[in-house]
């Protein structure tokens, strides 16, 4: 596998992260019809204001010279958990590794404890990575619509 980096963007990266966003999130988005928390439906001001908070930091996930994907860390650095919310890899260049790669470079740039995230509860694959990566499910559960659930996982 291609080497992964971690790459902190500016404010003039946020529409290209943005248009990535809504197409990494579209075919959830069909899916399970989330209109009002799919990162894939989130308007481009609300994705500023998340990146104008002081506790986040949005970074472009680099493989082979290009952006693949995307990740979001909030760390307020208070010693409340840190968190990814979200993070994505493009179709084309999923299946390959680069999300697992992100996250370790993310623990090693904010800390390898004190973790949180959330994700689909019927995505298996999601689950499968975020298990893979030492986090484990809080039991809590929370019901979107008929068709999907977001589970809450904490890595310590």
């Amino acid at each position: 596998m291609e080497a992964v980096t971690l790459q902190a963007a500016e404010r003039d990266d946020m529409q290209t992260i943005w248009r990535m966003q809504l197409e990494a999130f579209s075919a959830l988005l069909e899916k399970y019809r989330d209109f009002d928390t799919s990162p894939g439906a989130e308007p481009f001001e609300k994705l500023l204001t998340k990146f104008e908070q002081p506790w986040t930091v949005y970074y472009f996930i680099q493989a082979g010279g290009q952006a693949v994907g995307a990740i979001r860390i909030i760390d307020k650095k208070d010693g409340s958990r840190k968190r990814i919310s979200p993070i994505f890899i493009m179709p084309e260049h999923r299946d390959k590794g680069f999300a697992q790669a992100a996250i370790r470079a993310a623990e090693q740039i904010h800390g390898s404890v004190h973790w949180c995230l959330d994700t689909i509860a019927q995505e298996a694959g999601n689950l499968h990575l975020y298990e893979k990566m030492g986090y484990h499910q809080t039991g809590q559960i929370e019901k979107i619509n008929a068709r999907m659930d977001i589970v809450f996982y904490e890595k310590d």
